[in-house]
């Protein structure tokens, strides 16, 4: 598990540098069908950059695991799996699984995932105005989906990519500013501000 994780780091650091084709390598070879949560945040970020993803997640087991004990006891895992379920562009599965969120008597899941996961339905169905606005009134609150800070980027990647598509390239490049001027490498936010096809028409194909 340690080698699988440290793997996917990895393959994170290659998509940051642009070297896409090592990123799906590394999610392909090193990660197990079972690391449904890891392989949709590789996927996630290679369809938002306009890339093709590495070895799909089955959308069967995603729900399986959403509906197994557990599956949705902590926030993170559960927005992992609606992870999964976007790059399926699985739309639906992704509304069903907002309501179900919003329903919930946990604050963080009704305030700051279902809000997440309705965004990631809207970009999935090529709503991307909607899904800016979302992610944008969610605000500082996105930090409470858990994580370390690579992956609670994933919130802000999936905003920068909305507002783009959306026609806010100033906003979008304003969002990422401070990655994109401190970081040595940031081929994948200056993917994230080029104009393109949206990441769900990208996840349909």
């Amino acid at each position: 598990m340690q080698s699988r994780h440290l793997n996917w780091h990895a393959a994170l650091q290659s998509i940051a540098c642009g070297d896409f084709s090592d990123a799906r390598r590394r999610a392909d070879t090193a990660l197990a069908s079972t690391d449904v949560g890891m392989r949709a945040a590789t996927n996630w970020r290679l369809l938002l950059a306009g890339q093709s993803p590495a070895g799909r997640s089955d959308p069967g087991l995603v729900r399986e695991l959403l509906a197994a004990p557990g599956g949705t006891a902590e926030i993170f895992h559960t927005f992992n799996l609606a992870l999964a379920l976007a790059v399926e562009a699985a739309t639906d599965d992704l509304h069903i699984l907002a309501r179900r969120a919003a329903a919930d008597e946990r604050p963080d899941f009704r305030d700051v995932l279902a809000p997440v996961v309705r965004a990631l339905a809207e970009v999935t169905a090529g709503r991307p105005r909607a899904a800016a606005e979302l992610l944008t009134a969610l605000g500082e609150k996105a930090e409470r989906i858990g994580g370390v800070r690579v992956e609670r980027e994933i919130i802000q990647d999936t905003l920068a990519r909305a507002l783009v598509d959306a026609g806010e390239h100033v906003r979008a490049a304003g969002l990422l500013h401070h990655r994109s001027t401190t970081r040595r490498h940031h081929t994948y936010e200056d993917l994230l501000l080029a104009a393109r096809a949206p990441a769900g028409a990208a996840a349909a194909r």
